[in-house]
């Protein structure tokens, strides 16, 4: 399979492909082990039968005439040999080889023997594969007068036919069963793995059958916990679409409203301009037109702006908040001198960092300018301010204008919300603009009355991130 093609396969296929060559390795294991296991279990059944013909053996060997005598067990052996279904080897011997009795080329034992202690070991004897047993022990009377430690050295040998015949037997009976319980396991696995899945193809078929329009959470009832986070995720990428597409359609039904009495103004305004001949009452057309496409053009800039705020991607960045309000403030100063406004700035603090949206806290500090030189009369003062609470940072931009009524404040922020005291002609759209960015940063909008009571006061308060 190709990397292309395993990236591309189902789980349930990756499943198996991984799954399945690896019950087969650990069957092979399991295989040679048992092979090793039945080798041993046949060698000690078997050996028992051998040690079994050298005691008979060794209880009749005699030495009281002086040499080694050795009266065969025949009928045992005859019986060995039955048991082992193929020939069966002896040789009685000094542990000098002086003296020997049987089968003296028998293999010799291939490291030294502990006497009273057998040794099986397995061999070739005439080109034949052979397990032989042998057995040391002293001699209660030495052979001629020799040394009185003189051992004597028994070996029975046998051929390999009926311990490969049970091994086997052994192993295809562990073969079968395995072979047996990786069907069964494969079966299991796979009707495990359907199950498993099978809230996965609910899921599948739930959004297939949804209908476009339809950005609803997905359900995450009986969704394995494994797949959970995926589909919070999910849900978090719809919840954000749906909030673009909320914003949108927003966008669409406020432009559609507010842009269609202005437009309607502006075609009258144009087609009186037309039809008047005086020229001095054509220039007022014309300029109220003018002052209608102004309005028009700055009302599209700030349901733009609206719509940007709620749309653009939040990448926050460590900023310097004193130092954005103070920069912001003297880009007003001009609007500020030319309207007669003392604009001034004020901060309790040299530096104040937070995670924020730069370019956002400029638009909404803008915004706040904007409004508070527009409505505050010649003569008038508005300062900036930065404030630090309790892990809270306040930008509050104070005027000494004609403010908002009491009763109305919990409504400023709304989306064409005018205050019934404005005289100017407007969007009611800043402060919405404020309000969307402070909820942006996860902050507020708070409005109160000014100094004394008079003017207002706008505090965006934003959260700081230590």
């Amino acid at each position: 399979m190709t990397f292309a093609a395993w990236h591309g396969a189902s789980l349930r296929r990756k499943l198996l492909l991984v799954l399945l060559p690896g019950m087969l390795l650990l069957v092979m294991a399991e295989l040679w082990l048992t092979w090793r296991t039945s080798l041993d279990a046949a060698n000690a059944a078997y050996d028992r039968s051998l040690l079994g013909a050298i005691k008979a053996i060794d209880a009749n060997i005699s030495t009281e005439s002086g040499g080694l005598s050795v009266e065969l067990p025949y009928r045992m052996l005859e019986f060995f040999e039955l048991t082992a279904s193929g020939q069966v080897y002896y040789r009685v011997a000094t542990e000098d080889s002086l003296v020997e009795i049987g089968n003296a080329d028998l293999p010799a034992p291939t490291a030294p023997l502990v006497t009273g202690q057998p040794r099986f070991e397995d061999s070739r004897y005439f080109d034949e594969a052979v397990r032989v047993g042998t057995y040391a022990r002293v001699l209660n009377e030495p052979i001629g007068g020799g040394q009185r430690d003189q051992r004597v050295i028994i070996q029975v040998a046998e051929t390999l036919g009926s311990r490969t015949t049970f091994t086997r037997s052994l192993v295809w009976q562990s073969v079968q069963r395995d072979l047996l319980l990786i069907l069964l396991a494969s079966a299991l696995l796979a009707v495990a793995i359907g199950w498993a899945l099978k809230p996965l193809r609910r899921l599948h078929d739930e959004v297939r059958s949804r209908a476009p329009q339809d950005l609803a959470p997905l359900d995450t009832l009986d969704i394995p916990a494994d797949v959970r986070p995926l589909v919070d995720a999910i849900n978090h990428h719809v919840v954000r679409n749906r909030a673009l597409t909320e914003a949108r359609r927003r966008f669409i039904d406020d432009a559609s409203h507010q842009l269609r009495t202005p437009l309607a103004t502006l075609a009258t305004q144009v087609g009186y301009a037309l039809r008047e001949p005086d020229p001095e009452r054509m220039r007022d057309a014309l300029t109220a037109v003018k002052a209608q496409l102004d309005e028009a053009v700055r009302q599209t800039n700030q349901m733009l702006s609206l719509a940007r705020t709620d749309a653009v991607e939040l990448d926050l960045a460590p900023i310097d908040l004193v130092a954005l309000a103070r920069q912001s403030t003297r880009d007003w100063w001009p609007a500020a001198r030319d309207s007669g406004i003392d604009l001034g700035f004020d901060s309790a603090c040299e530096q104040l960092e937070l995670l924020a949206h730069a370019a956002l806290l400029r638009e909404a500090l803008s915004n706040l300018l904007h409004n508070a030189i527009r409505y505050t009369p010649r003569g008038g003062e508005v300062t900036v301010a930065v404030r630090q609470g309790n892990a809270v940072a306040m930008l509050e931009v104070i005027d000494s204008g004609p403010g908002i009524p009491e009763d109305e404040l919990p409504r400023a922020g709304e989306r064409f919300f005018r205050a019934s005291n404005m005289t100017l002609p407007g969007s009611g759209l800043g402060l919405s603009i404020v309000r969307s960015i402070a909820q942006r940063h996860g902050g507020s909008l708070r409005l109160a009355s000014g100094n004394d009571g008079r003017g207002l006061l706008v505090s965006i308060e934003l959260p700081i991130t230590q």
